[in-house]
């Protein structure tokens, strides 16, 4: 458990960058999505308020039609019911003649019923006709023969019904214009199925579904575009700023190194002039004062001849410390000599074979380069007399096409490479680190035969024989 919340609280710990872009990406989604569902629910609200007076009107002009088609059925029977008495029975026939043989369209035709239900006229559905029908209602419940039969009673009026198709039989929402002849109690009426009104409406409101959905892809492409440019923004600056970090590092890099060497040329410029000079004459001292007692005080002559070989190497140590720090035939002879006199110090002091190869480069490195390829070969066999266990040492300087090589190759016990993690590699550091800023390479090679390390500086820091010149001079 403890486990799981440890890595839980590990996945929830953000990197700057990653806070910084879900600052900037969570607002936005949240807003976009806050847009998404305002702008749908508005279009809905707006679409279902078009569709409903869309249909109104379609139905309003239906109730006209029907309308105009009762008016006319009246037109025509109204000379024969205005003559005729309540119980004149050859005028009901003859109105209802009249009525049946009026037909429209594919399933247009006028009915009537009797003020109490019974079925008089019905020319499409003639199993209606002498049936009381009264209490009649469709597949959902809605009265139909009653209020038919009220509406007939109050003056006439719409009504609307499910009701099947004398066509096809299939059941269809219908519209009812019915009015009342009331001196023979009868409702008289025509109707208009709606299903081209309902199909346009049904098909309007998946229009404005479809119109609904592609506005909600197009926030989300938009919301998404948006994220999109605040991820690539924000990774071109980080590129951006990791650049102009790193070009600032290698900057400051650069000026340690270089601020390094000038003090190691200052200290050792102040050993070799200053104390090595004193040194010198101090030996020179005891050594006059050694002959002069050399003849009247023996164990006096000893003690002075152990002080003079105290300062002996005193000097000795004085000189390789200078030498280390700033050897000066790095800055009279050029690189070749420097590191031929390093392999031989380091081959006499450590008792390990060193072989030093090299070709005439003419002082041909510019400075920088000769400093840098001095260091890596100096930390190299420090680390070879330290750590490597080798009993040969071969160390080659040349030229090729891409600029300057230094090789140092041992045949010691190798060593992990690449080191493991959290290993402090700081001798390699310095070397990577060095070479790094000079725009070269170093390559690592190493196994239990021993380990190489290559050097490589380019072209660029290579000088033409004009510069050369000026250098020398």
């Amino acid at each position: 458990m403890r486990q799981t919340l440890n890595r839980l609280r590990d996945a929830l710990d953000l990197s700057y960058g990653q806070k910084v872009f879900l600052l900037a990406t969570v607002p936005l989604i949240l807003a976009v999505s806050l847009i998404a569902v305002v702008v749908t629910a508005q279009s809905r609200q707006l679409a279902e308020r078009e569709i409903a007076a869309l249909e109104a009107q379609l139905i309003e002009a239906k109730r006209d039609e029907l309308k105009n088609y009762l008016s006319i059925a009246r037109t025509a029977v109204v000379n024969t019911y205005g003559r005729a008495a309540p119980d004149d029975d050859d005028a009901k026939l003859a109105v209802s003649r009249e009525l049946a043989a009026m037909l429209y369209g594919q399933d247009g035709y006028f009915f009537v019923f009797d003020y109490d239900g019974t079925n008089l006229v019905a020319p499409r559905q003639t199993e209606l006709i002498g049936r009381n029908w009264a209490g009649l209602s469709d597949r959902n419940g809605v009265a139909i023969t009653d209020r038919l039969i009220e509406i007939a009673r109050t003056g006439g009026g719409y009504h609307s019904f499910d009701w099947p198709k004398p066509s096809t039989g299939e059941i269809g929402r219908m519209v009812v214009y019915v009015n009342g002849l009331q001196d023979w109690r009868w409702a008289v009426g025509t109707g208009i199925f709606i299903d081209d009104v309902l199909e346009t409406v049904a098909a309007a409101r998946a229009d404005v579904q479809d119109r609904i959905e592609r506005t909600s892809l197009y926030i989300v492409a938009i919301a998404v575009a948006a994220v999109l440019g605040v991820f690539l923004s924000g990774l071109v600056l980080n590129i951006r700023e990791r650049r102009l970090a790193d070009v600032k590092l290698k900057d400051l890099t650069q000026r340690i190194i270089d601020t390094q060497e000038e003090e190691r040329s200052r200290v050792a410029r102040e050993l070799h002039d200053g104390i090595s000079q004193m040194l010198v004459g101090v030996r020179y001292a005891l050594e006059l004062t050694r002959r002069k007692l050399s003849l009247a005080q023996a164990p006096a002559s000893e003690s002075l001849q152990k002080g003079i070989d105290g300062l002996g190497g005193a000097i000795q140590e004085v000189r390789r410390i200078s030498r280390d720090l700033r050897p000066g035939v790095l800055d009279d002879l050029g690189l070749g000599p420097a590191l031929q006199a390093l392999t031989d110090d380091f081959s006499s002091r450590t008792g390990i074979v060193c072989t030093f190869e090299t070709v005439v480069f003419r002082n041909r490195l510019d400075q920088e380069a000769r400093i840098a390829l001095y260091r890596i070969a100096q930390e190299a066999l420090t680390n070879i007399e330290r750590h490597a266990d080798a009993t040969s040492v071969f160390v080659s300087l040349k030229g090729n096409r891409k600029g300057g090589l230094l090789v140092v190759r041992d045949n010691g016990a190798g060593m992990q490479w690449p080191p493991p993690k959290g290993a402090r590699g700081l001798g390699l550091r310095n070397m990577a680190e060095r070479i790094e800023q000079l725009g070269g390479t170093l390559k690592v090679t190493s196994g239990s035969d021993g380990t190489t390390i290559a050097a490589q500086v380019p072209l660029t820091h290579m000088l033409t024989p004009t510069e050369t010149k000026k250098e020398a001079a």
